[in-house]
């Protein structure tokens, strides 16, 4: 009898399993913020321990031209309909404030890390960085600690640098590469150019509950480099720069055997794809980087690794412009993208809308969240009257089935 017994609750969970693998693909989505005539741009999402989000982004009218743009932010509380009014993350006076990115670490504290641009360069790019352990809301967090990640790359970046541009002599004849290769060369020892200009995008990177890692790149090198503490920012150091043929913005996966993936805008030549690389030593050095199989027009994205071990990635699915962003889901460690949704998607041309910079995280409930740079299409009518308050950042919940059932 007790043998029979068993046999029937193994059946039960056996279904119950087949029922949770099938469940009904589920998609929802809203604005944030009402469209603007100013730049909004570049967010990243967090989950609170409470359940809460909080989504930061930067706000001005040019941060290559105006000094006016500071990081805002706001808060959708678990069983709102929406979400609060916004409010200011941090703002340094007369100084562009960009690119901003958050996480919680195990202690529970949450970190904001940003850029400030010195002179509307990107390469005198200065990063600081927030911690609070006080921001269940309302409103901002009450921020308990701010200093300066002082970028220094280690011995090692200058003969790497200069060995791994060596690559791209064959295609010198390309202005492009040319400019890339000078420049290297020219600033892989200057201490100046070596520690400025470092910049965030996509989320740090929590190693086993002890070691940070920061990604980082630099517009001005146009490759990427990865900041890394292993006492919450008391000492920084940084890994071995990931040198190819522009590949800027990594965002860091781990796989099941212990290593680290990253994927990289691909600010190169055409034909632009997802740039990758490995490292098998927690984030201190990286494999050559190469190209994905992913088309990238060169614009962010970011990948997780959801709980069940597949991986998603979001990225703009065009060889060129940001009229179309795709979600898409794997089951192999990126070998292979087996499934594939659109977030957005219009016709390319002038009219078209933009959808870019993605920030992507995998709920307590094991929903998905992402948020992104949202410029409505010239021809869309919900923009009303004033047809230049086209910018904002959208927000979209959805769950792996919903990828997986595919565009209708």
């Amino acid at each position: 009898m007790r043998s029979g017994l068993c046999w029937h609750w193994l059946v039960a969970l056996t279904l119950l399993r087949v029922c949770a693998a099938a469940e009904a693909p589920f998609s929802r989505g809203e604005f944030i913020i009402p469209p603007e005539r100013v730049h909004n741009h570049g967010s990243c999402l967090v989950e609170t321990p409470n359940g809460d989000l909080i989504v930061c982004w930067f706000h001005g009218t040019g941060e290559r031209t105006a000094d006016d743009c500071k990081i805002e932010g706001a808060r959708w509380r678990r069983g709102a309909a929406g979400w609060d009014e916004r409010f200011e993350m941090a703002d340094t006076p007369a100084f562009p404030d960009t690119n901003c990115c958050m996480f919680i670490d195990p202690q529970q504290r949450l970190w904001l890390i940003w850029p400030t641009i010195l002179d509307n360069h990107w390469e005198s790019a200065l990063l600081k960085y927030r911690r609070s352990d006080d921001y269940a809301g309302p409103g901002a967090p009450r921020w308990k600690w701010q200093d300066v990640i002082h970028v220094k790359p280690g011995l090692e970046f200058e003969p790497t640098v200069k060995a791994a541009v060596e690559r791209f002599r064959p295609q010198a004849g390309d202005q492009k590469v040319q400019e890339f290769i000078d420049y290297a060369l020219a600033a892989a020892g200057d201490k100046l150019k070596t520690r400025l200009g470092w910049m965030t995008r996509a989320h740090p990177f929590v190693l086993d509950g002890r070691r940070l890692i920061v990604p980082l790149y630099s517009d001005g090198f146009n490759f990427s480099l990865m900041a890394i503490t292993d006492d919450w920012g008391a000492t920084w150091h940084t890994s071995a720069p990931l040198v190819g043929d522009g590949n800027v913005q990594p965002s860091i996966v781990r796989r099941r055997d212990g290593s680290l993936y990253t994927m990289m805008r691909d600010n190169g030549r055409p034909p632009q794809r997802i740039q990758q690389a490995s490292s098998f030593d927690r984030g201190e050095t990286w494999t050559e980087v190469t190209d994905s199989a992913l088309t990238d027009p060169g614009k962010g994205l970011e990948v997780i690794a959801l709980a069940n071990g597949h991986w998603i990635v979001v990225h703009n699915d065009t060889d060129s412009g940001r009229h179309s962003l795709c979600a898409r889901v794997s089951d192999d460690e990126g070998k292979t993208w087996k499934w594939s949704r659109h977030l957005e998607r219009d016709e390319p041309g002038p009219a078209a809308g933009s959808y870019s910079y993605p920030s992507l995280i995998q709920a307590k409930d094991g929903t998905v969240h992402v948020t992104y740079s949202y410029v409505f299409a010239k021809t869309n009518t919900a923009i009303g009257a004033d047809a230049r308050a086209r910018e904002t950042i959208k927000h979209r919940q959805f769950n792996e089935a919903w990828i997986m059932a595919g565009d209708r």
